[in-house]
């Protein structure tokens, strides 16, 4: 569970790397300071316009998908929810990790990681979405060694005419 403190800390975080997703190269990166101040009343932000609640919910839908069809290693169903031009970033190997990019390589990618990998799975933690662009903390946990094992990790995902156009997954440790 988290505490009161860990969730504004994990909101801040995501809050700048979705800001600063877009940022290109010399662009200057945005900072929390920079910004003018959010009015909230308990958890409850000010009036959000009707159009960016359901551009958000419709992102929300995609990646709850996207995560389900992940756990059960459906890679037909991950395909028709990419578009054809998508971008993954792995984890590894460090420090920056694979770049495959289309929709043809990317779902290879996991068809082959889902074959190595048969008892993984990933547990959302939280799920951040802001427009078109979401964050999703997890844990994802398999058997290694015969033990139980885990490891932590972020996915930041932009999703374009209800499809994920990219996928870029960052671990702790």
């Amino acid at each position: 569970m988290y505490t009161a403190r860990r969730r504004r800390i994990v909101l801040t975080a995501a809050v700048l790397i979705l800001a600063n997703s877009n940022c290109g190269p010399g662009a200057e990166p945005v900072s929390l300071t920079a910004q003018p101040a959010i009015r909230a009343k308990g958890d409850r932000m000010a009036a959000i316009p009707a159009d960016a609640e359901r551009t958000a919910a419709a992102t929300r839908a995609v990646i709850d998908s996207f995560n389900a069809a992940f756990n059960r290693h459906d890679a037909e169903a991950l395909a028709s929810l990419l578009t054809e031009d998508t971008v993954f970033e792995d984890t590894s190997p460090a420090p920056d990790g694979n770049r495959i990019q289309g929709r043809a390589a990317v779902v290879a990618f996991w068809r082959e990681w889902f074959a190595r990998n048969a008892d993984a799975h990933f547990d959302a933690e939280d799920v951040i979405v802001s427009g078109n662009r979401a964050v999703v903390l997890w844990v994802y946990r398999k058997m290694r060694n015969a033990q139980p094992w885990h490891i932590r990790g972020v996915d930041v995902f932009t999703v374009r005419d209800g499809k994920v156009a990219a996928k870029l997954a960052y671990v702790k440790g």
